[in-house]
C-alpha cells in the first residue's frame, strides 16, 4: 500500500513509538495515583512529555502542555474558555468543522469569516485586518489548510491579534510537526494539536498549549490532587486534565515528538514540500486534472479533482488499487466554499517524511490510468 492520508492520521511511524507504548501497558500505571514504581515512572513518562512539547513548541513552562483526546478536543477547551455567548468570533475561511461546530453551539455566537483565495497569504492577512473590528471577542485560525494545504501567515495574524489586543486560538493540526510553532512568539492564548499526525503520536492523543492559568474544565473529576475540595484545582495542568491519563499513548507520543526533534521541523517540511511539487507537477500533465497547487506557499497537503469524476468513487478506486487518499469535504466546508469546491469536494493527498518520490510517480500514474477508464 502507497498510504496518502497522513494530514488524517500517519500510519507510518517510528517504530519506537509503538516500542514505547506496549511497555506502557505492559508496566506503567497512573500517574499521580500512587507512590509505588509503575505510578511513578508513568508519572516520569508525562512530565518527560510536557518537557519534550515545551521545547518544540516554545512554551515557558512544562505545565502549560496539557494532554487532551486529540485537537477537537483541545480546540473545545480553548473555545469554551475564550467565547461566551453573544460574542463575536473572527476565523479564517480554511476552518474546521473541530472549530466551526463549537462555536456554532455556544448560543448567539457571530462568526465573522476573513476570505482570501487560496495561497495568497497577503491577501488572506488583509482579509483579517479589515475584520478584526472592535466587536471581536476572539480570533480563531488554522495554520495550514487540511484541504489544500496552504499556509496561513501566522506570525503575521498574530502580531495583529497582539497589537489589537484580541486573544488568539490556533488550529496547528496540520503543522505541528513540519512548521515552526511558537507559543512564545505567536502570543496566542492557546494553541491545539494533535499527536497522530506530524507528531507521529498514537491515536487518542493530543495537546493544549496554554498561555494562562486562566481556563475553563470541559470535565470535572479526580486529577490525583487537591482531592479534599470539590472543584477542579486551579492550576495547570491539573485543572483541565480529569481522570486517568492514556499514558500508552502519551509514552508513544513522546518518541513521536523525539523523533520530530531529531530530524527537525524544517528537513521534514522540505521533504514534503519537494514530494507534493513532484506530485504536482505529474499530476498536472493528465488531462482533466485539477490540481490545486502552490510551489511557494504549500505543506505537505495537496487536494485535486478530475472533469467529470466522482471524488469519492475515486478515493474507493484508489484505495481497491492499494493507494490511501481520503475524498470528499474532509470535515471543512468553510475551506470548499472558500475555494469553489464545496459541490465536488476534492481528493487529497497527503504526505509524511516516510513517503518517497517514486510513490509520488506511481500515484500519478495510478491516477492517470483511472482517469482514462
Amino acid at each position: 500500500m502507497i498510504y496518502l492520508d497522513s494530514a488524517a492520521t500517519t500510519l507510518q511511524k517510528p517504530p519506537e513509538v509503538a516500542q514505547a507504548s506496549r511497555y506502557a501497558i505492559e508496566h506503567l500505571a497512573s500517574p499521580g495515583r500512587g507512590g509505588h514504581r509503575p505510578a511513578m515512572e508513568a508519572a516520569a513518562v508525562t512530565f518527560a512529555c510536557r518537557e519534550a512539547a515545551a521545547r518544540l513548541f516554545d512554551v515557558p513552562t512544562p505545565e502549560q502542555i496539557v494532554f487532551t483526546l486529540n485537537a477537537t478536543h483541545a480546540l473545545n477547551l480553548a473555545v469554551h474558555t475564550l467565547v461566551q455567548p453573544g460574542d463575536t468570533v473572527l476565523v479564517s475561511g480554511y476552518e474546521h468543522n473541530a472549530v466551526t461546530r463549537p462555536l456554532a453551539a455556544i448560543p448567539n455566537v457571530t462568526i465573522k469569516v476573513a476570505r482570501a483565495p487560496l495561497f495568497q497569504p497577503e491577501a488572506m492577512y488583509k482579509a483579517f485586518e479589515d475584520n478584526l473590528t472592535p466587536e471581536v471577542k476572539a480570533v480563531i485560525c488554522t495554520h495550514v489548510s487540511n484541504v489544500f494545504g496552504t499556509i496561513l501567515p501566522m506570525e503575521k495574524i498574530a502580531g495583529l491579534c497582539r497589537s489589537r489586543c484580541v486573544p488568539l486560538i490556533i488550529d496547528a493540526s496540520q503543522s505541528a510537526g513540519s512548521l515552526p510553532v511558537s507559543l512564545e512568539k505567536t502570543g496566542a492564548a492557546f494553541i491545539a494539536m494533535p499527536g497522530h499526525k506530524g507528531l507521529f503520536g498514537p491515536q487518542g492523543t493530543g495537546l493544549l498549549l496554554c498561555s494562562s492559568q486562566q481556563v475553563t474544565p470541559l470535565m470535572q473529576g479526580g486529577t490525583g490532587s487537591e482531592s479534599m475540595r470539590q472543584q477542579m484545582p486551579d492550576f495547570l495542568p491539573d485543572r483541565l486534565e480529569a481522570g486517568t491519563h492514556n499514558v500508552a499513548g502519551i509514552a508513544g507520543l513522546l518518541e513521536g515528538i523525539r523523533f520530530v526533534e531529531n530530524r527537525g521541523t524544517k528537513p521534514i517540511l522540505a521533504h514534503e514540500q519537494k514530494l507534493i511539487h513532484t506530485m504536482a507537477d505529474s499530476l498536472s500533465q493528465i488531462s482533466g486534472v485539477e490540481v490545486f497547487f502552490s510551489p511557494e506557499n504549500q505543506a505537505g497537503v495537496l487536494s485535486l479533482r478530475a472533469a467529470g469524476r466522482d471524488c469519492e468513487e475515486l478515493g474507493e478506486l484508489l484505495g481497491e488499487g492499494g493507494y490511501a487518499l481520503r475524498a470528499g469535504l474532509h470535515c471543512a466546508p468553510y475551506a470548499h466554499e472558500t475555494a469553489g469546491t464545496l459541490e465536488t469536494g476534492t481528493l487529497r493527498a497527503s504526505v509524511s517524511p516516510f513517503n518517497t518520490e517514486q510513490e509520488m510517480f506511481r500515484f500519478a500514474d495510478e491516477l492517470a490510468r483511472l482517469v482514462k477508464t
